[in-house]
């Protein structure tokens, strides 16, 4: 056995801080997006059945929930909201005193430093669910335009940082990129959700933000989660059409195609920790199947590893913790 020769890969794995010394992907908090979910109504903090620990705020008690983000270190929130009213067109999207443009500015009035991310989308505030205009059962995408540059003007004028346009239309970020140069916002950069893939793994969230379709589903404008080469055709459009980051929805399973996004373009990669995801980990915890702490760490260090620059995660308050420790 002595004659044998072969190479000592365990001599760097001793200890603790021989692995610590020679670890490649590390997790940081900066790497973190936490989302916030804001509802309309008064005293309102509502757990999320399916999400376990994630919550609906009211924008009175929407404070405590910034503020405990912010004592942990996270630098940034993408901010969902929930309104009391829906219609054909969504207009409670680009209304001034909407619930995410009136938590917007609240937020920005007591956390001025904190990077306010907005989603934009129509899903939440429409009364059949789809993300743009519906006509015969039909998402039209043209029309569907023009109320996403309302939208992301709106949200601009309240004090987002940062836009994130989450619906899939075509020309989205063409559009959008327009509508908020003339408005006088060419500041503000685009999170574009450039490879989102219609997924299973979104249900929680749905149950979150009250978004489900009510008449069949969103094929026809996320990807089919079967395809790679398309992620390139839609990243590539985004980015000539001026997006600042591309984001990658659902993270887990398509961490090929985060590593792809990255060796492709030289935009932040956002890797979205999904709903689904989190519910899956968070059921199992919770009947003693996995170590949560240990799985979290894992699943992000793999989305890191993959390429991502920035996790969007519902985890986040939890690893910042973590990271403390």
């Amino acid at each position: 056995m002595m004659k044998w020769q072969f190479d000592r890969h365990r001599r760097l794995r001793q200890s603790a801080n021989l692995r610590a010394m020679v670890r490649e992907t590390h997790l940081h908090v900066d790497d973190f997006i936490y989302p916030i979910f804001v509802i309309e109504g008064e005293n309102v903090k509502q757990e999320i059945p399916s999400m376990p620990g994630i919550y609906q705020f009211s924008l009175d008690r929407l404070n405590e929930e910034v503020a405990e983000a912010v004592s942990l270190g996270i630098k940034s929130i993408i901010v969902f909201g929930i309104p009391a009213e829906k219609d054909e067109i969504g207009s409670q999207a680009y209304c001034e005193h909407g619930i995410v443009q009136q938590a917007i500015r609240q937020i920005k009035q007591t956390y001025p430093e904190l990077v306010v991310i907005a989603d934009t989308c129509l899903c939440e505030y429409t009364s059949h669910g789809h993300c743009g205009v519906v006509e015969n059962e039909h998402v039209l995408n043209d029309p569907s335009l023009e109320l996403l540059v309302k939208t992301a003007v709106s949200q601009a004028k309240a004090g987002a940082d940062i836009i994130a346009p989450s619906n899939m239309m075509d020309g989205f970020v063409t559009a959008i990129r327009h509508g908020l140069d003339e408005a006088g916002f060419a500041h503000v950069p685009i999170m574009s959700y450039a490879v989102k893939y219609a997924s299973a793994f979104y249900g929680p969230f749905r149950d979150a933000a009250n978004s489900a379709p009510q008449f069949g589903d969103r094929k026809t404008y996320q990807m089919d989660p079967s395809n790679r080469l398309e992620a390139f055709r839609e990243a590539e459009s985004d980015v000539s059409e001026g997006a600042d980051f591309i984001m990658v929805k659902p993270a887990l399973a398509y961490l090929d195609i985060i590593r792809d996004m990255k060796n492709h373009f030289h935009l932040p990669i956002v890797a979205y920790n999904v709903s689904g995801e989190y519910a899956m980990v968070k059921a199992a915890a919770q009947n003693g199947w996995v170590n949560e702490k240990q799985i979290v760490m894992e699943m992000l260090i793999g989305m890191k590893r993959a390429g991502a620059d920035l996790i969007l995660t519902y985890f986040a308050k939890d690893v910042a913790r973590w990271l403390q420790e």
